[in-house]
């Protein structure tokens, strides 16, 4: 089980790291409405140009604690849960304005996976 919730951490915390370092002017599939960039997809949400940035500073930091969190353990529930809360939020905005499903499948499957890592502890002797 170890094995798999660290291999949880290193999925989500990368592909998070990801889509906010390096994707973020990139056009892809899974944005939200028909926004080309992270900036204009918080715009198609109804949201202000701050909150990307703020949301964005705390997923990268949230992610970059799942990574430490192989290491410093103390830290993996935090950085799960508050990754998990934003990525629920990621979903509640594609719902919002009313995104065909596909479009949350990414942000669905790094919550779940969130979950997963949050509980882990629960699990293991």
């Amino acid at each position: 089980m170890e094995y798999i919730v660290i291999a949880l951490q290193i999925l989500v915390g990368l592909s998070i790291l990801n889509v906010w370092l390096v994707q973020n002017k990139k056009a892809t599939k899974w944005r939200g409405g028909e926004a080309k960039t992270l900036v204009e997809e918080f715009h198609t949400y109804g949201l202000p140009t701050w909150s990307c940035y703020a949301v964005g500073t705390a997923k990268v930091l949230l992610a970059i604690g799942l990574l430490i969190s192989i290491q410093f353990p103390m830290l993996m529930q935090p950085s799960a849960i508050g990754l998990g809360a934003l990525l629920a939020g990621s979903v509640i905005m594609h719902i919002k304005i009313k995104d065909p499903f596909y479009k949350s499948i990414p942000a669905l499957s790094f919550l779940i996976a969130c979950v997963l890592i949050a509980v882990s502890p629960f699990f293991t002797a």
